[in-house]
């Protein structure tokens, strides 16, 4: 290697030590003390002591509190991630008409995904509120009687699922650019044979969309699983525990009641959980996700 070569190669070294000097002390050293933290009982106060795979045990065979914020967290997965994905794709098809003034449409929409959380939460408490929110007195004004939402056990859980699709704008951005990628002449080609307007959608809009479906899946599975905002603000994990999500349960564990070892190994088994799911649907995705360059033989 040439001087000149092996001076390049320092510079561009000294150039990512920033990164990899942030990324082991703020990011992978962490991971690691997770991990053996997860083995010991530690309360902050005093110093960590191994106890195996006590904390492990004791979730699965002692601690019902666990098994229910992981049922509350599960059926919120299945709620809210097919409300997200059907949103944000009825969304970015609105989003993709020519008409004038679409641009300003787009940002509009797209808005509500750079809001903060806590607001957000809070303006939806203000909206379902049961005796005086703006949903409630809508649905009286044609006679109907809106529930409770956050504040009735049977209705709870699903309101918080219905308050997720306020988030589907940043999920539409990226259908619309898989919207977009769909070449123009497989639409005419297919409207001169006579397919309408659903023919077109299921049998040439879909498939080529499958990609980015996959994707919305596979980020939205992992953020529903650490949904955590809305009970932590709103309802506090209940009524009844109706909203104990899995992410609320840790926090509490770790940082109101100190018990740091328990909060990692909850964590963990979180991480497995999610690994897991990302693990199946990835290799069940060949069945339905259509890639164009595999079917060139590239």
């Amino acid at each position: 290697m040439s001087r000149r070569a092996r001076r390049e190669a320092l510079e561009g070294y000294l150039s990512i030590l920033p990164w990899v000097i942030g990324f082991l002390v703020f990011t992978f050293g962490p991971i690691v003390a997770s991990i053996y933290f997860g083995f010991t009982e530690w309360s902050i106060t005093r110093p960590p002591r191994w106890i195996g795979l006590d904390n492990y045990v004791r979730m699965f065979t002692r601690d019902p509190l666990f098994w229910t914020s992981l049922k509350v967290t599960s059926s919120y997965v299945v709620m809210a991630l097919p409300l997200q994905l059907v949103g944000g794709l009825a969304l970015s098809l609105l989003l993709n008409i020519k008409v004038r003034g679409m641009n300003v449409y787009r940002t509009i929409f797209y808005i509500p995904a750079v809001i903060s959380g806590v607001a957000v939460a809070l303006m939806w408490m203000w909206l379902m509120q049961p005796d005086y929110g703006v949903i409630n007195s809508l649905l009286a004004l044609v006679g109907i009687q809106g529930p409770k939402w956050f504040w009735d056990p049977k209705w709870a859980l699903p309101s918080v699922a219905i308050m997720s699709v306020w988030k589907v704008g940043g999920g539409a951005v990226i259908y619309l650019a898989g919207l977009q990628n769909i070449p123009p002449h497989l639409y005419e080609a297919a409207e001169i044979d006579g397919a309408g307007r659903w023919p077109r959608f299921w049998h040439i809009t879909v498939p080529l969309l499958t990609p980015t479906i996959f994707f919305q899946l596979i980020v939205g599975l992992i953020e529903a699983f650490k949904v955590f905002t809305e009970a932590f603000v709103i309802t506090k994990g209940g009524p009844l525990n109706a909203t104990y999500f899995y992410m609320l349960y840790l926090y509490e564990e770790a940082f109101q009641n100190f018990n740091m070892g328990y909060a990692s190994a909850l964590a963990w088994v979180l991480t497995l959980i999610i690994l897991t799911s990302t693990i199946i649907l990835h290799v069940t995705s060949s069945r339905w996700v259509y890639y164009e360059a595999e079917e060139r033989g590239a």
